[in-house]
């Protein structure tokens, strides 16, 4: 499934009947001797979170033996052996001791190969982009490590295109974080690819982490942005604004939901999100215009119908105020772009 959001899927499937469906991703998390356990347990925290809030990932711990010894002493145990790799696995690569990178001959470079020749996804985090390189597979890809370590990862690997700082990396389905918590950011990314921004909102919220975005990304989205507050109220009335793009919402009925007075709401919900109930509905209905627009099969009236705009006119000149393009450049953009990539 295409990133999207729950907004944009409900909007679809409320013109074409056509049922929402959620695709589920099987995770083989690689534990090497000596693995960092927050390496590991951080994205790990981020999947299993997001499983229970919209997305669907299913976890297998897996190992060369069926145990392990961490870098901070704690045995894993009771490890899978490492599985067949079929396309659309996600396979985690944890970082390891530092002291270890020299020793890599054991690591099962032949699998994360075969893992990726088969269309999985590889993701390392902080020094586990040492064993993707060991398995070729950051030859002539752009990658990051922990600050401490790109020299020596480019030095040990010159034949990878090793980026400072980044918190992380993708290059054709390989995908490479810098140190210990930037691992979060790239399973947050990923979570952000799989099941759309909504779900990774949500799973921040959850995990009470800060957002943040890799540079290759575009940095605004409305489920995101006025996000970043604790409030539970504000929160609670802007997942309902954002499940009901087409409505006309009064700040009455998001009053209830909030349980808090009308007055009370509209001062409470700027200071938390610096927009009012009313700017950040306008932004949620240009940002599900704008997930729909790449259907080449939705004309610019059902958009608008779908995103609750008073019409197609309405819609262009909201457009066009906000993003400083007609619709119809920005189609074109996207075409030309996604048949470049295409080559």
């Amino acid at each position: 499934m295409r990133p999207g959001t729950v907004a944009t899927m409900k909007a679809i499937s409320r013109d074409n009947s056509l049922p929402a469906t959620t695709h589920s991703y099987r995770v083989l998390v690689l534990l090497l001797p000596d693995v960092h356990l927050q390496d590991m347990a951080g994205p790990v925290q981020v999947l299993s979170e997001a499983s229970g809030l919209g997305g669907s990932y299913r976890l297998t711990f897996c190992a060369a033996e069926s145990s392990v010894r961490s870098a901070q002493g704690l045995v894993l145990s009771d490890l899978k052996p490492l599985p067949e790799p079929a396309e659309g696995d996600l396979v985690l690569v944890p970082g390891i001791s530092s002291s270890t990178l020299e020793r890599l001959d054991d690591t099962p470079s032949a699998w994360l190969a075969k893992a990726h020749q088969s269309g999985a996804r590889i993701a390392s985090i902080c020094s586990g982009a040492f064993v993707l390189a060991r398995a070729g597979l950051l030859d002539g890809r752009r990658c990051t490590t922990h600050w401490k370590l790109t020299h020596r990862l480019q030095s040990q690997f010159p034949r990878a295109r090793v980026l400072e700082n980044r918190l992380f990396a993708e290059d054709d389905r390989v995908i490479t974080s810098a140190g210990v918590c930037s691992g979060i950011d790239l399973a947050l990314a990923l979570v952000e690819q799989d099941f759309g921004p909504l779900v990774v909102a949500k799973v921040a919220r959850e995990m009470v982490v800060y957002l943040r975005r890799s540079g290759e990304q575009e940095q605004q989205s409305v489920y995101l942005d006025h996000r970043t507050h604790l409030h539970p109220g504000v929160h609670q009335v802007q997942d309902f604004i954002v499940q009901h793009p087409d409505r006309k919402l009064t700040i009455a009925e998001l009053s209830r939901i909030s349980a808090m007075s009308p007055r009370n709401l509209t001062r409470v919900f700027h200071r938390a999100t610096g927009v009012t109930p009313k700017q950040f509905a306008s932004k949620v209905r240009l940002q599900v215009a704008r997930d729909l627009i790449d259907d080449p099969q939705r004309s610019v009236e059902s958009i608008a119908s779908s995103c609750g705009f008073e019409d197609s006119r309405q819609l262009r000149r909201l457009w066009k105020q906000t993003f400083g393009v007609t619709i119809a450049d920005f189609r074109a953009a996207r075409t030309t772009a996604a048949e470049g990539r295409a080559q």
